[in-house]
């Protein structure tokens, strides 16, 4: 049997009501300003904020406490440079071949297309990959649980963090994923899950002129 090992709980921090209203208040509003940026900047970024909001990405509750994510942070020219004409080559048998209508038809107001210039761009390029399961120090497997639902935790704090900062993201994700795994050297019980692309804005950077869901489009009260 496992005697579970626990701590007092000491990071808790209560504020008074009207303190958390407006804090709550002051978070949607900062959040409500995220756009996903394809137009970035090649202006640099101190790897040190990369880090910090790497920090904050591992932080995320995960199933059994397993933790299972690795991200892979690339900011060496040709390497993304590869990934680039690598995920170009997969979109372009996407848009031609493989995609539905009816999902082309769904990207269309974004303006998307099989061109992925921001690959090479951005000063960064976050991989994200989801681990079927961990290695033990002796070589064993170790089995994860939940492991989409917990990468994708801690994907949403990470681009949460990187917008905190000052920083423009872009989730992306080719329709095929695996030449990351060849590219990055990564084994292959981890998974690509998505690439977050990292920088500032360009300048005159534009968005598409889209809404989100209002809250009654999106949650239900019982």
């Amino acid at each position: 049997m496992i005697t579970e090992k626990c701590v007092p709980l000491t990071s808790y921090r209560e504020y008074p009501l009207e303190e958390m209203r407006e804090r709550a208040a002051s978070f949607y509003e900062e959040m409500r300003r995220r756009r996903s940026v394809r137009d970035l900047s090649s202006r640099p970024v101190p790897r040190a904020i990369i880090e910090d909001c790497l920090r904050a990405a591992g932080t995320a509750p995960s199933g059994a406490n397993m933790q299972p994510w690795r991200f892979v942070v690339v900011s060496d020219p040709a390497v993304k440079r590869q990934i680039r004409q690598a995920a170009e080559k997969e979109e372009y048998e996407f848009y031609r071949r493989r995609a539905p209508q009816e999902w082309l038809n769904a990207l269309a107001p974004l303006g998307t297309d099989a061109q992925k210039p921001f690959l090479e761009t951005a000063p960064y390029l976050i991989v994200i990959l989801a681990q079927r399961h961990g290695v033990s120090p002796d070589g064993r497997e170790v089995k994860h649980y939940y492991v989409t639902e917990s990468v994708g935790i801690a994907s949403g704090l990470l681009i949460t963090a990187i917008h905190h900062a000052g920083l423009a993201a872009l989730t992306y994700t080719p329709s095929r994923m695996a030449f990351l795994n060849e590219i990055l050297r990564r084994p292959d019980y981890e998974r690509p899950f998505l690439i977050l692309v990292v920088g500032y804005p360009a300048e005159g950077a534009k968005v598409p002129d889209i809404d989100k869901k209002s809250l009654a489009e999106i949650a239900t009260f019982i």
